[in-house]
């Protein structure tokens, strides 16, 4: 017999998004660190830029597991908000890791 908690794909939502936030707050005190260390501000936004992309994955990968949820208009609407929104971050934070290569690369 599966216990209900393997089936509730509400739990499995929460729990791929909670990696994806893991993976980010990891990444950011990986940053932290090697900004207080080395003292290199374009590593450690390269880091962050990098986390956050990562994250975001596991972030929209709940969030679409989550429209198997929806049972409303409102909900819907919400779902499409919170996508785009993350979408917007993800291409945001990669546009910012290839600006910050680049400058590594050409500097």
């Amino acid at each position: 017999m599966v216990p209900d908690s393997l089936i509730d794909l509400g739990f499995w939502a929460a729990a791929i998004e909670l990696v994806g936030g893991l993976i980010i707050a990891g990444y950011v005190v990986v940053a932290l660190w090697a900004l207080a260390r080395w003292h290199a501000p374009e590593r450690a936004r390269l880091l962050v830029a990098e986390g956050v992309i990562a994250g975001l994955s596991f972030k929209l990968a709940g969030t679409l597991l989550k429209t198997i949820l929806i049972h409303s208009w409102e909900q819907l609407a919400m779902f499409v908000a919170i996508f785009v929104l993350r979408l917007v971050l993800k291409r945001f934070f990669e546009w910012e890791l290839a600006k910050v290569r680049h400058a590594e690369r050409t500097g």
